[in-house]
């Protein structure tokens, strides 16, 4: 059977604050400028999630959108959405909130949670209308 990729989009919106802890307020202003505002700032995101694998014969999916959306709505979207991502999101926690490290850490919220035979195949986060990050799990 061909192998195919689908892609779920999905929205939510966000603060967070990306500092390390261990800096000053100058170090942190310097390396990542406004974006270390301590009263935080945030974001209307923007996710991809893309899944692959052989077509199913009889129902001719990769796998229902539906369940695929069940899955990121109750895995990322609901712990992130109207949230801080450094304060309310546990599995954020000790982890600079940069969209780099987000994705990588709702990467592992997915990877497990899909149907046997799918693969989650690529993750891309826009974080503004001009820059988004990617992340294939390597």
């Amino acid at each position: 059977m061909p192998r195919v990729t689908i892609t779920r989009e999905v929205h939510f919106s966000a603060a967070h604050r990306v500092f390390n802890p261990e800096w000053s307020d100058e170090r942190n202003f310097e390396v990542f400028g406004a974006c270390a505002n301590p009263n935080w700032h945030g974001h209307d995101y923007v996710l991809y999630v893309a899944v692959e694998a052989d077509l199913d014969r009889d129902t001719g999916f990769v796998m229902d959108f539906k369940d695929l959306k069940s899955v990121v709505e109750s895995r990322v979207v609901q712990d992130m959405d109207h949230k801080n991502v450094n304060l309310d999101v546990p599995w954020m926690e000790g982890i600079i909130a940069s969209a780099e490290n987000m994705v990588v850490a709702i990467w592992d919220r997915l990877v497990d949670r899909l149907p046997e035979g799918v693969k989650l195949a690529k993750l891309t986060l826009w974080e503004t209308p001009r820059h988004y990050v990617e992340y294939s799990g390597e």
